[in-house]
This record gives structure tokens, C-alpha cells and sequence, in this order.
């Protein structure tokens, strides 16, 4: 019974998963499409609107065909009650989860992370703060950036 059930289920699983892939790459992309200042000025309108609706729910969507239920208690705190939103440990896709769960919030990424085919369409539409590992200076641009962005009163999306 568990091989039958995983003969048919792990392809209808991965189909789906690549399915919800494709489809979060493209409405990123369309979000994204000649947007002016590529990660210096904060998506605005429709497109902050379509990335935290569409993203979040196709996100909450793969993960529940993976087979993850998450289930909020509480109240999520709002971008002007707090613009810096800390999660731990932050080294899984776990963090996705979260992420999902809080309406796509920005979040601080190695800089080869954005130049991934598929992923790192998806992931430049969340406007990340970047952080290359080469530069000497990128840790203090890094908390530059993100007071920058906790200091904008709303203008920028949380950063996780």
C-alpha cells in the first residue's frame, strides 16, 4: 500500500509543485516587468498587491501539496507595528513558510540566491536585501539597508 501510494503520488506531487513553481515565476516576472530602481525603490500599487496575494497564497498552496499545515494563532503584527519581523533559526525552507504566512515580507539573501533560473525570479520580487559575501563592506551596507527600509513608515515590506 506505501509503495502504491508512493508510485502515484510523488509524480502527482512533483507535477504539481513544479506546476505552482512555474505560476509563481510568472506573476513574479509580470510583478517585476520594468519596474524602475531593480531593488533601490520599493514596489508600489498593483504590484506590491500582486506579489503579497499571489506569492503567499501559491506558497501556502506548495506547501500544503507537500503536506505541511500551518495554522496561525495570534495576530501577524502589521509593517508600521513592526518592519523588522525576526524568525529563528532561519536555515531551512522552513522560512518560506513563514514568509507565506506574514504576506511575503523582504528578506536578507546572498546575492548569488537572485541569480538562480527559476527561484530567483520569485525571490527578486520580494525585493531582498542582499548580501554579497565577497565585498568587506557588505555587512555594514546590509544594516545600512535595512534601516533604511525598518525607518520608511510602510513604504518598504517587512524584512524577515
Amino acid at each position: 500500500q506505501t509503495v502504491l501510494q508512493g508510485i502515484i503520488l510523488l509524480p502527482l506531487r512533483a507535477t504539481c509543485i513544479a506546476f505552482i513553481l512555474l505560476l509563481a515565476w510568472l506573476f513574479a516576472s509580470v510583478a517585476t516587468f520594468r519596474h524602475p530602481g531593480k531593488g533601490s525603490v520599493p514596489l508600489k500599487g498593483w504590484r506590491r498587491r500582486m506579489i503579497q496575494t499571489t506569492l503567499s497564497c501559491l506558497t501556502r498552496t506548495l506547501f500544503f501539496v507537500m503536506g505541511f499545515q500551518v495554522k496561525v494563532k495570534g495576530k501577524i503584527a502589521s509593517v508600521l507595528e513592526a518592519p523588522i519581523f525576526v524568525a529563528a533559526p532561519h536555515s531551512s525552507f522552513f522560512d518560506a513558510i513563514i514568509s507565506a504566512l506574514t504576506g511575503m515580507p523582504s528578506i536578507v539573501s546572498r546575492a548569488e540566491n537572485l541569480s538562480t533560473p527559476v527561484l530567483g525570479t520569485i525571490l527578486s520580487s520580494l525585493q531582498p536585501v542582499s548580501v554579497s559575501r565577497q565585498d568587506p563592506d557588505s555587512r555594514k551596507n546590509t544594516v545600512t539597508e535595512i534601516n533604511k527600509r525598518a525607518l520608511s513608515r510602510g513604504q518598504w515590506p517587512q524584512v524577515i
